[in-house]
């Protein structure tokens, strides 16, 4: 920060010290994520207090604790420096095979398993260098797409905002799964049953969100015999097996594990229509050419998956 440069009296260094503090909230941490050292940061924050006449900071043990100014400043700071990254500093063309580019994207274990492979897999033939972060569901995730934390996320569309542009990618359909010994699955399920029976089923995030068939029981004011909590879709399987309980998945999620687990795959005896896989991605990276390449390749996989339900599971699929 020692060049300073200014905009109607404001030295816009002093934004990536903002940035950075609300990032750590750590006055050391802060100091060491932009190379400056602990005097150099502190005197930043004592300029941007005179600058924008408001405390910022005040202490909390070690953390620092942002004022509703300083949150306020927080939007407008990181979209400036998002911007100024992504169309002025990020001028040459992204070129794939010599990138070595990171991509950190927000997505459920489903989406893994089934489709992002086949990405993983054609990006390390088309991008050798080009690698990925996969993030568990969060529940401050749209606010990560605004800070630009991260560069996609991947979930039900009917769970995303409007805040931020976002693309189509396929439809899934839920199905109701039990272990191959469980006599309850050996007719048609009834609403009666599936309330009935045990079930495992999976919460995601913090704040333990539901899925799509709880969030339309609990609509609809019903519960059911919910006897273990798992992480993700993909621990239902091993759960259920052995057992008399059951478990709601997506189809395609279902046939894979039914290739080494037996199960029984059933309809699901809810009135919900198939859902659909979209990708979203900040508003800021809109127009950044690596953002345009993934998404390219996410709609270009995308078109090519399959109906689970056209391959066909034999004699698990009822």
């Amino acid at each position: 920060m020692k060049e300073n440069m200014r905009f109607k009296g404001l030295d816009l260094n002093l934004l990536v010290a903002l940035d950075a503090l609300m990032t750590e909230r750590n006055l050391t941490a802060a100091a060491r994520s932009i190379n400056l050292s602990q005097p150099a940061m502190s005197a930043a924050v004592a300029r941007l207090r005179a600058y924008f006449q408001d405390e910022l900071f005040t202490m909390a043990g070690r953390e620092l604790v942002p004022t509703p100014r300083a949150e306020e400043l927080a939007s407008a700071a990181r979209e400036t420096l998002l911007h100024i990254q992504l169309s002025i500093i990020s001028w040459e063309p992204f070129n794939p095979f010599q990138s070595d580019r990171r991509f950190r994207i927000i997505l459920s274990d489903f989406v893994t398993l089934t489709f992002f492979e086949k990405v993983v897999k054609r990006v390390a033939r088309e991008a050798p260098a080009v690698s990925f972060e996969f993030l568990p569901l969060a529940d401050d995730h749209q606010e990560l797409l605004r800070r630009g934390d991260v560069d996609f996320l991947i979930l039900p569309e009917l769970f995303m905002s409007n805040a931020h542009p976002r693309a189509r990618l396929f439809d899934e359909t839920l199905v109701c799964i039990g272990c191959h010994t469980n006599q309850q699955l050996s007719q048609p399920l009834t609403f009666e049953r599936y309330m009935s029976i045990g079930h495992v089923a999976a919460k995601f995030g913090n704040a333990r969100r539901p899925s799509i068939e709880e969030w339309y029981l609990l609509e609809h004011g019903f519960t059911r015999r919910v006897e273990v909590v798992v992480q993700g879709f993909s621990m239902i399987p091993p759960m259920v097996s052995g057992t008399d309980r059951i478990g709601t998945m997506p189809l395609r999620l279902a046939q894979h594990f039914a290739k080494t687990i037996p199960l029984q795959i059933v309809e699901l005896p809810l009135p919900l229509p198939a859902f659909t896989e979209a990708v979203q991605w900040p508003a800021l990276h809109n127009g950044d050419p690596a953002s345009l390449w993934v998404r390219g390749i996410l709609s270009q996989e995308a078109s090519r998956m399959v109906s689970p339900r056209d391959l066909g599971a034999g004699p698990q699929v009822i």
